[in-house]
This record gives structure tokens, sequence and C-alpha cells, in this order.
């Protein structure tokens, strides 16, 4: 064994002087290219007897359902201050509508504050402390939502005031640490489903809210409390008994993980050794984090997710009041949000199966983001939503089929595509802070008496979406640019293959598109 290891440390030598190529079908690597990268996972597959594919559904079944009802939770616990202003939160509160507002950017000042250093904080503890505590933590904050004072007054409303911002600071943590988690985890070409399947749980979310608030909604005056009180505490405490139970599911980093044997822990190395920097073992330097800070591509990164986040957050909390307002009773609205975030999951899943089969992502988030702008031009274009509800309703649809896919499809960008762990981890969490300015803004769109037309929130979503075309495009170009430099080069000077890999501005490194 010791000379097989042996052997993989010269292939490894070896693989350096190949061009990492990060847009390549895995199988065309294997049938085209007689690389060292693939005799390496190959010997160490037939001498271990691992098989990829049975190690990659363990890994999956080990990794994504912990994460995936952590992000459910997370989602659920910052939007479903939508469903309990149906339940009469902003009329118990005395609160006006700009109020409520406020309370809905404070979330996101508080969300967007830490994330980066959070980012920085799970790599040196470790995600099976850090996730199960931040969680806990978030719980016990959106269970303490339904305990605002109720008495009209002032400190009823800077209660809520201070509950949002620490829901935002407790849960800002989680989205970015988990794509650097499973970046850690699993090989690039790997990645970009496992993480759409991650955000797919947003619009799940929403599904889930919109019949969890439905059925708490008969439990109005139960121990003296209005219904929107118990949408907070029960799903607050939800959350709690998930948090404490994660500790025994969510994994440590692979060189630390219990459910894997030593020989499939050996061959996850080999695998991802000449794939990525997952293996190394990089040491922290604020040196590090600056590369993420001037690295142009992250700043497009960031912006492709800004010019999606503000139409994502709009729908997300205001859904339920937009369809109250053609209309329907309160019950009736939680429930019609339902289907179109039921059909946003589907969606979000096969997109990111197709777009991963074919290695391209910016065409499928253009075409989803056109598909969102169709869904706006609806909204806009009905004249008179009270006459014609369902018009506007099929407005909905097309927005939430066309939102989600293309953040789940964004968000992955940088997951894929920047090299070196702690540059990764500040992209990540810095593309989620930029982002979400877009949300800070958003949530002061919908006013109660914009509605139910809500002309001004509609044509910035739909601006924003046309904007966010403009930056996927350019980031193609851009990208495709870097790649077909970097291959002109390698042809002409063939000296560049050689020498130690220097991450994403390697002359070996290729982009995904």
């Amino acid at each position: 064994m010791s000379a097989l290891f042996d052997g993989l440390r010269s292939s490894h030598r070896a693989e350096q002087r190949a061009p990492h190529d990060a847009y390549t079908e895995e199988k065309q690597i294997a049938d085209t290219q007689a690389s060292s990268e693939t005799g390496s996972e190959s010997e160490v597959a037939a001498a271990l007897g691992i098989n990829e594919k049975k190690l990659l559904r363990k890994l999956d079944v080990h990794l994504l359902p912990g994460v995936c009802a952590l992000y459910l939770l997370s989602f659920l616990d910052r939007s479903n201050v939508a469903n309990a202003r149906l339940e009469g939160l902003t009329t118990d509160l005395g609160m006006t509508g700009n109020q409520y507002l406020t309370g809905l950017t404070i979330f996101f000042i508080g969300y967007i504050l830490l994330e980066v250093l959070w980012n920085v904080i799970l790599k040196r503890v470790g995600p099976k402390i850090w996730l199960p505590l931040i969680t806990f933590v978030w719980g016990i904050v959106a269970t303490a939502q339904g305990a605002v004072v109720n008495n009209g007054g002032a400190s009823g409303i800077a209660g809520f005031f201070v509950v949002r911002f620490m829901l935002g600071v407790t849960e800002g943590g989680l989205f970015p640490g988990v794509v650097f988690y499973l970046s850690m985890w699993y090989k690039r070409s790997e990645r970009q489903f496992r993480i759409a399947l991650f955000f797919a749980m947003a619009s799940l979310a929403g599904a889930f809210g919109g019949i969890m608030a439905y059925g708490i909604g008969f439990m109005r005056g139960v121990g003296g409390l209005s219904g929107w009180r118990w949408i907070f505490i029960l799903e607050g405490l939800l959350t709690i008994v998930f948090a404490v139970a994660a500790y025994w599911f969510i994994a440590d980093w692979p060189s630390k993980a219990t459910f894997i044997s030593e020989d499939e822990r050996s061959y996850i190395n080999a695998r991802l050794k000449n794939d990525s920097d997952a293996t190394q073992n990089e040491g922290f330097t604020w040196d590090n984090v600056w590369l993420a800070f001037k690295d142009p591509k992250v700043w497009l990164y960031n912006a492709v997710f800004h010019t999606l986040s503000l139409p994502l957050y709009t729908l997300s909390l205001f859904l339920p009041s937009i369809i109250k307002a053609l209309g329907y009773k309160a019950w009736e609205a939680q429930l019609l949000t339902v289907p179109p975030y039921a059909l946003a999951t589907i969606l979000t899943v096969v997109y990111a199966v197709v777009s991963e089969k074919y290695h391209i992502r910016a065409p499928f988030i253009i075409f989803s983001s056109t598909i969102a702008i169709i869904g706006y031009a609806i909204l806009l274009g009905n004249t008179d939503p009270l006459a014609r509800p369902g018009v506007s309703y099929v407005g909905v649809f097309f927005a939430a089929a066309g939102i989600y896919p293309s953040v789940a499809l964004g968000l992955s960008w940088p997951a894929m595509n920047v090299s070196g762990q702690t540059k990764r981890a500040t992209a990540n969490g810095l593309q989620i802070t930029i982002g979400n300015l877009g949300a800070v803004i958003g949530t002061q769109l919908y006013r109660s008496t914009d509605g139910p037309r809500y002309i001004v929130g509609h044509s910035v979503a739909m601006g924003y979406l046309v904007g966010n075309i403009a930056v996927v495009a350019t980031l193609w170009w851009y990208l495709t640019k870097i790649n077909n430099e970097r291959d002109r080069k390698a042809e002409l000077e063939p000296e560049v293959l050689t020498g130690e890999f220097k991450g994403d501005d390697d002359p070996r490194w290729r982009f995904r598109v």
C-alpha cells in the first residue's frame, strides 16, 4: 500500500503538468485523456475495492439530507413573517405598514453583516460543531418572535426589530457555510447539482410554510395566543429540535468524518487531490481573504446573486400578501402560495440536472430569468387584478418558476470556479453579503397602499431580472475569453503547464461557464 501511495504522489506531480479542465465531462476525460489524474483514482479504487458511484451515493445520503433540512428550516424561519402578517401580526402590535417593512429590512442588515466572518469561523471550528450551533441559536431567536410583547406600543415594535435583526445575524452563517462545506467533499463537476438541491429547499420551505400556516391558523386563541404567535413558536421549536439532532447527523470534514472507512477516506482524498484544493492543509491568512476581494470575477458572481436576490426575497416575503390583495381570504392566500413554490422546487432540480449534464450554467440562468420576466410582465399587464385574479396568479407561477432555478445555478458558480480554500470561503460569504443588499432594497418596495397591482415592486423586480441577464451574459463572455486565452497560451508556451499549481490564476485552470 505504501508503494501505491508513493505512486500516487508521483502521479499528482505529473497531474499538475496537465491542464485543469473545469468544463470537460469526467467520462470524456477518462475516455480521451490518459492522464495521471484518472490513473490515480482508478489505481486507488482498484487497490481498495472502492466503487465510485456507490461511494457518491453514500456521501449524498450522509451529507445532503442534514444540510437540506437545516436550510429548509432557515428559509422557513425567515419568511414565515409573511404568513404571520396574515394572522394579525401588524394589527396586534399596532404596527404600520412602513414599520413592518423596516422589520424585514433589519433582518437582512443582520444577515449580511458577518457572513464572511462566519465562513472563516466555520473553516477553523468545523461544520459538525458550527452548523448545529448557529441553527440552535437562530431557533431560539425564531421562537422568541412569538413572545414579542403585545401592548401596541413602541416597546413591542422595538422588540420585533431586535429579534428580526438577531435572526438575520444568526442565520447568516448557514448558506455560505454549507456551500463551502460541500466544496470540501465533492469534485467540482459534482457540486452544482448538490448545491442546487440544497437551495431547492428555499422554494420547498415556501410550500411547506403555506401549509403549516394554514394549519396553525386554526390554533388562534389557544392558550390565549394569536395565530401569528403560534406560527413563530412552533416553527422555531421545530428548528431547535433539529439543531440538537444535527450534531449527530452533520458530518465533519472528510479528514475527520466517522461514517467513512479509512479506505474510503484515502480514495476521497485521491479523487479530490487532482480536481481541486479540497485536500490541501491550507492555513488561514488574511492575504488569502484579500485574494477574493480583489478578483473581478468574484464581484461578477456577487452581481449575479444581487440581481436575483431582490426578486427572490420580494416574492418569498410578500407572496401571501400579493395573493390576498387579489381578493382572497387569508386562509385561501396561505394555501394558494403552495402550488407556485412546488413548481419552483421541481424546476430547480430539473434545471440543475440538465445544466450539469451539459456542463453549462449561463444559458440556463438567462432562460430562467426570462421566464420570471414574463411573469412580472403578466402581473404588470393585468390592469384590474380584482376582476381577473387568475391572470395575476398565473404571473406568480411564471415569476416563481423563473427566479428559484436561476438563484440555485448562480449560487453554485463560485463553489466551482474559485480555487483556494480561504479564498473560496470568502467568495461564498461575499456573494451572499453583496447579493442580499438587493433584498435590503426589496423589503421596502411592496407597500400595502400599492396593492393589488404593486406596480413599483413588480417593476423594480423585473428591472433587476433584466440586469441579471446582462450580468450573466457578461460573466459568460469573460470566463470564455479567459479559457480561450489560456488554451492558446498552453499551445504556444507549453512550459506554462509545469511547476507549482497556482489556483484559479494558473494557466492550467479552466472556468466553468
